[in-house]
C-alpha cells in the first residue's frame, strides 16, 4: 500500500461514511496532496549543484463547500499534508528555508470541486549565509575576511602541521567569495588546482596541507524588518514642540 493510500484510508478512519460520500462531488483530500506536490515541483529552484530550494509556505485556496468539508476532518488534515509535504521534498533532495506551514483557506469565487494553492520560499524573505566545513566542524564566515591556519591568531585553528600559521584567506561579501593564499609555505589548492587568488564558488573544496575546507551558500529565512516609525510632518514636530510651534 502507497503513501497515498495509505493516507486516504486514514481520512476515512476519521469521518463517518455518510460524509466520505459527500467527497464524490467535490474535492477530496488526496487532491490536496497531489497539489501541494505539483507546487513544490514547479516552484524548486537549483541554488547550488546540491541544494534545491523549494517553497515552504503554502495557501491553499478552497470553495465554500469544499473548505466546510475539510474542516469536518480537522487538525490531522494538515497535519497529513505537512508529512507528505516533508517526505516528497526528502523523496526529491528539496530542502527549505524555514518551517513548514500550510493554510486551507475559503475562497468564495472558486467553483465546487476546484482548488488553487499559492506558494512561497521564506514568506518571500531569504538571505544567504556563507560557511566553510573544517575538520569536521562547520564554521559561519561572519567578517568579510576570515583567516584559516595553524596559529592561535587565525580566525579558524586547525590542527595540520602541514600547514602556515596564517595560510588561506576567504573573503565574502555576503553574495559572493573569494580564496587567497596568504603567501604559505606549501601552497593552496582550489578543487584539485594551485591558486594563489581564485573566485570560490558553493561547495568549493580548498585544500591547505592535508586539509580540506568546503565552501557553501546556504539559505537562510530572513527576520521581517520592523516597521519604521512614521515621518514628522515638519521641522516643529521632529523636534518634539506643539504644531503651533515655540511658546512664549
Amino acid at each position: 500500500m502507497g503513501l497515498l493510500d495509505s493516507f486516504e484510508k486514514g481520512l476515512e478512519r476519521a469521518v463517518n461514511s455518510a460524509f466520505a460520500k459527500t467527497f464524490r462531488s467535490g474535492i477530496q483530500p488526496v487532491e490536496i496532496a497531489s497539489a501541494l506536490r505539483s507546487e513544490l515541483d514547479k516552484k524548486a529552484a537549483v541554488v547550488s549543484r546540491d541544494r534545491i530550494l523549494a517553497p515552504n509556505s503554502f495557501t491553499v485556496r478552497l470553495s465554500p463547500t469544499d473548505d466546510d468539508h475539510m474542516r469536518a476532518i480537522g487538525p490531522a488534515l494538515e497535519e497529513e499534508l505537512d508529512g507528505i509535504v516533508q517526505t516528497h521534498a526528502k523523496a526529491q533532495g528539496y530542502s527549505f528555508a524555514g518551517p513548514i506551514t500550510i493554510s486551507l483557506v475559503r475562497d468564495d469565487e472558486l467553483a465546487t470541486g476546484t482548488l488553487r494553492v499559492d506558494s512561497s520560499t521564506a514568506q518571500g524573505r531569504v538571505s544567504w549565509r556563507g560557511v566553510v566545513e573544517v575538520e569536521g566542524k562547520r564554521h559561519p564566515l561572519i567578517k568579510a575576511r576570515t583567516v584559516i591556519g595553524r596559529g592561535s591568531d587565525a580566525d579558524i585553528t586547525i590542527s595540520d602541521p602541514g600547514t602556515s600559521r596564517k595560510h588561506v584567506e576567504i573573503l565574502w561579501d555576503g553574495e559572493r567569495a573569494m580564496v587567497r593564499d596568504m603567501n604559505s609555505t606549501n601552497g593552496t589548492q582550489l578543487n584539485g588546482r594551485k591558486v594563489t587568488e581564485a573566485a570560490l564558488p558553493p561547495d568549493s573544496t580548498v585544500r591547505i596541507g592535508r586539509t580540506d575546507i568546503v565552501f557553501r551558500v546556504i539559505a537562510q529565512a530572513s527576520p521581517t524588518a520592523p516597521p519604521r516609525p512614521p515621518l514628522p510632518d515638519d521641522r516643529t514636530r521632529a523636534f518634539g514642540l506643539p504644531d503651533g510651534g515655540p511658546q512664549e
